[in-house]
């Protein structure tokens, strides 16, 4: 664990910088976040407005001006969180840093990839940030018990998906001998598609069988298709249902707090270090 004495002095620029970027329990620092979240609403419209084609043919100067501002600020705050956290390559591959920088990328690399700034919508994962800023709590610990339910039925579900993939390479190969190339089957990967479309009830109808034999079996492949929606969800549901019941081990109220190191957050209130790096948490 990190020691005491790697927290910057207090009253420096960069535990003052720090206090403002990652500390949502100060006034300065929630009016940054609310600003920021502002931000992201704002440049994430910008680009959904781009990709509509009278809009960019009307505006684009505009558009390009306002994404470009948009990358530079966002550019400037990514830097200035690496500046102020202690260890800056930590912070940079954690979950935030990570996302902090695909905000950014895409603009730069649209100078190379036309349509590349479509990827901006990645932005919209800057937002989780706003269960720090408002202390939503409540959704923090219900979002608990959805990731332990997923956790504990993705062995089931596992399996599940195993015995479906079984049965679509399976009827998509009897599709193919029964069907062939004239009726649209014109490989087994194709009928392996169709099978999961009709499976899965999506029913697109861009293949469809012709002969008595693929109508009957298609048929089959239906009736099954409503046993795949049933499935997963009845065992996500008792998942969820024993995860509601049964509380985490430690109940200690989440914290809004930051780490320093690595920018992660909902650290216990009384916790004194991160307990993801083990840095020792600003007080």
């Amino acid at each position: 664990m990190a020691s005491a004495d790697q927290r910057p002095p207090s009253g420096t620029w960069r535990q003052q910088l720090y206090d403002i970027i990652f500390r949502a329990d100060t006034p300065a620092g929630r009016a940054f976040d609310v600003v920021l979240i502002i931000a992201i609403l704002t440049s994430i419209l910008t680009v959904m407005l781009d990709s509509i084609a009278w809009v960019r043919a009307s505006y684009a100067p505009v558009l390009v001006a306002v994404e470009w501002g948009f990358t530079l600020l966002f550019t400037v705050e990514y830097g200035l969180r690496l500046i102020c956290v202690r260890r800056p390559l930590r912070y940079a591959t954690s979950f935030f840093g990570v996302v902090d920088l695909l905000a950014v990328l895409p603009t730069y690399l649209s100078l190379l990839f036309v349509g590349s700034q479509y990827f901006l919508v990645v932005r919209v994962l800057r937002l989780l940030r706003i269960f720090r800023i408002l202390k939503l709590a409540e959704y923090l610990q219900q979002a608990d018990v959805l990731r332990r339910a997923l956790q504990a039925s993705r062995q089931k579900i596992s399996v599940f998906l195993l015995t479906v993939l079984t049965i679509v390479t399976i009827v998509g190969a009897l599709m193919y001998l029964i069907e062939g190339e004239s009726s649209g089957f014109t490989d087994i990967p194709t009928s392996m598609y169709w099978a999961i479309v009709t499976l899965t009830t999506v029913g697109y109808g861009d293949i469809a069988p012709q002969t008595p034999l693929g109508k009957m079996l298609a048929s089959l492949l239906m009736l099954m298709g409503y046993g795949v929606i049933a499935v997963p969800t009845g065992i996500v549901t008792i998942e969820l249902t024993r995860a509601s019941q049964t509380p985490p081990s430690n109940q200690t109220p989440s914290s809004n707090q930051s780490c320093p190191t690595c920018g992660a957050t909902a650290h216990d209130n009384d916790a004194a270090h991160c307990k993801y790096c083990g840095t020792r948490l600003v007080g």
